[in-house]
């Protein structure tokens, strides 16, 4: 796959709730489906009983091929900071390949992440030796919010667009949002 369209209900089925709760926390997430056609990852974010993350996933969808040199979001934040999860294996635990972006509040923008800002990442340890992120074996997608980030949050999402080399150069160049550093990645 190389777009998700999330401008239909059917759109945001087979998302699933990742939360903290699964080591005792008590923070909440969902994936929903708005009538101006756009999904919806919001919830409540909380650091009570060790928790503090909210996340969602699907567990089989693909994004990308061997062309792919990033991806570019269309998104309306709400001043928090995101992080688009990637993993290359069916598991449930394991590597995650993130990129933290944080666009405006209330404002529409388009957010390019060159895949040299993906982070393997496990249970938020870095994991230095893992493989190279590979689009082609990408088959599993995720949205999440933490790093003391408390209170409520709502990402609205409109697309996720593989970008090719050509397609990369453009973007960056009319991009709403400046693409983050490989440094800035937590």
């Amino acid at each position: 796959m190389h777009v998700l369209h999330f401008n239909a209900p059917e759109s945001v089925d087979g998302w699933t709730a990742i939360d903290d709760r699964v080591m005792g926390g008590v923070s909440t997430s969902r994936m929903s489906f708005d009538p101006d056609g756009h999904a919806v990852f919001e919830g409540v974010l909380s650091t009570d009983n060790g928790g503090g993350f909210a996340s969602v996933r699907h567990p089989q969808l693909r994004l990308g091929d061997e062309r792919t040199v990033g991806y570019r979001l269309q998104v309306r934040g709400d001043g928090k900071r995101y992080k688009l999860n990637l993993r290359m294996d069916a598991a449930l635990d394991g590597v995650n390949y993130q990129a933290v972006f944080q666009p405006p509040a209330d404002r529409w923008v388009d957010v390019v992440l060159p895949l040299n800002v993906f982070s393997p990442r496990y249970r938020g340890q870095p994991v230095p030796n893992a493989p190279t992120l590979r689009p082609e074996r990408v088959c599993q997608v995720g949205w999440m919010v933490a790093d003391g980030q408390i209170g409520a949050f709502q990402l609205a999402i409109r697309t996720v667009t593989c970008l090719g080399q050509a397609t990369a150069a453009g973007e960056r160049s009319r991009n709403d949002v400046s693409t983050p550093s490989a440094s800035g990645i937590s």
